[in-house]
């Protein structure tokens, strides 16, 4: 069993930044591929985006260039750091976890953070 525990959201100015972190349990941290999840209200839960275990990232489109996923597997950690923030980018902010084994996908998420961008 994985359990991940988001933090590091809040209320932030547009063009302000965030860092969100998310630290993992379990020992399965390494082989596994992380990522940010946002959903806004009314909205269905998207890629933000994703690290694998060998560190190769993808970024969401309307992200690419302002948002940075990072990790650090001696901390069980994987991190979001969020730049130019815009209005549209509030919403409730997941952490995911993904590996497979013995063919069989495990995934897990996090509660959730909020993230609010207005003046």
């Amino acid at each position: 069993q994985v359990q991940l525990v988001e933090s590091g959201g809040g209320l932030v100015q547009p063009g302000g930044s965030l860092r969100l972190s998310c630290a993992a349990s379990g020992s399965f941290f390494s082989i596994s591929a992380m990522g940010w999840y946002r959903q806004a209200p009314g909205k269905q839960r998207e890629m933000v985006a994703s690290i694998s275990s060998g560190g190769s990232t993808n970024y969401a489109d309307p992200v690419k260039g302002r948002f940075t996923i990072s990790r650090d597997n001696a901390k069980n950690t994987v991190y979001l750091q969020m730049n130019s923030l815009k209005p549209e980018d509030t919403a409730v902010y997941y952490c995911n976890s993904h590996r497979l084994w013995a063919g069989i996908p495990y995934d897990y998420w996090g509660q959730g953070t909020q993230v609010t961008v207005s003046s």
